[in-house]
Order: structure tokens, then C-alpha cells, then sequence
């Protein structure tokens, strides 16, 4: 009777030593690889942002084209195959690399909010009450996120050195004026542009 009283104590003692011997080592384990604190800039590898121009850390200039979408549905198939043609024609004579990103972001409506609070406040509209709906509506609704817009940019880089900027910034003119021609809109983004994207 005495000895699996016994057993069961010396289980108990030997399973709670284990168990605390294990979770010392995890502890121990997890202070050994402790991460060096690193500053925003420095994970992002960005050393400043000037003009139209990103400087990063490892010694590069990048520099940014945004391109709005076109739908090009409302085009008819001639259309579509003659813009098709000129892009690629254009972009085959590109000798330098680029990359292409597609940024999700939520809707943008506040022109709208601005112009229907505008309609709000003028002294005779009789539909204040309906304007007021919509104006909460749609502020719920671009709040919910469900509503994302894509945004096209194309990033350009080069070396840091003297004259990079002058090259760099004719490269993305020649860009922009190829996505132009398309009757595709693109420009260069500017300094609070690079900064949000």
C-alpha cells in the first residue's frame, strides 16, 4: 500500500523537476538570440529621400513612376492590340533593369466627402437629410477596408555616384513618355509620394 504511494510522489517530484529544468533552458535559449535593436531607416534601408530621388544605405539612387490604370475594357480589340504593340515596342528598347509593383491600398474617397459636405452646406438644397445618409454611408464604407484600389509603380535604380541623379531622372522621363504615348498616364513621384508608398 506504502509503495505505489511512494511511486506516485517520486513521479510527481522527477515530472515537475523536468519540467522546470525545460522551461529554464527555453528561457536561457531564447536570451542567447536576442536581435540587435535596428532603427526604422536602417530596416528599410533608407538613408534619405530628396526630391525625386531614394538613397539607400548599400549605396543606391532608386526612383519611382506611378502608373494609372486604364480600363482597358471600353477599348475594342484593334485598340487594345495597337496599345499592346506600341508598349512593347516601347519597353523592347529598354536596356536597363526595372521592377513593376502593385501596391493594394483602401479607397480614397474624400474628394467625394468634400463635395457632398460642399452640397450640405449650401442654403438650398432640400435633401440635407438624404445627403447626411449618404455621407455616413460612405464614410462606413471606405472605413471597412472592404474597398481596395490598386496602384502600379515602377522603380528605377542606379549606382551612387556623380551624375547618377541626371541619368536616373532621364531614364524615368523616357519611361514616362513611352507609358504617355500608350495613352497610359504615368509621372514621376515626388518626395511625400515616396514616402507613402
Amino acid at each position: 500500500m506504502i509503495l505505489p504511494i511512494i511511486m506516485i510522489l517520486l513521479c510527481v517530484v522527477g515530472g515537475s523537476g523536468a519540467y522546470f529544468f525545460f522551461k529554464q533552458s527555453e528561457k536561457n535559449k531564447y536570451k542567447d538570440t536576442q536581435l540587435p535593436e535596428v532603427t526604422a531607416s536602417e530596416f528599410t534601408n533608407v538613408r534619405d529621400i530628396c526630391g525625386n530621388f531614394l538613397y539607400t544605405l548599400d549605396g543606391q539612387i532608386l526612383c519611382y513612376l506611378k502608373v494609372t490604370p486604364v480600363s482597358i475594357d471600353l477599348y475594342s480589340k484593334s485598340e487594345k492590340k495597337g496599345m499592346i504593340r506600341t508598349l512593347t515596342a516601347d519597353l523592347s528598347a529598354m536596356n536597363f533593369p526595372f521592377k513593376f509593383i502593385a501596391v493594394s491600398r483602401p479607397v480614397d474617397i474624400s474628394p467625394l466627402l468634400s463635395e457632398l459636405n460642399s452640397l450640405l452646406m449650401s442654403p438650398d438644397n432640400v435633401q440635407r437629410e438624404l445627403l447626411k445618409r449618404e455621407m455616413v454611408e460612405m464614410a462606413n464604407f471606405a472605413m471597412s477596408g472592404e474597398v481596395i484600389q490598386r496602384q502600379f509603380y515602377i522603380v528605377l535604380w542606379d549606382k551612387d555616384i556623380d551624375g547618377a541623379e541626371r541619368e536616373l531622372l532621364q531614364r524615368a522621363k523616357q519611361f514616362a513618355e513611352n507609358f504617355n504615348g500608350s495613352r497610359i498616364p504615368c509621372e514621376i513621384i515626388g518626395q511625400q509620394e515616396i514616402v507613402r508608398l
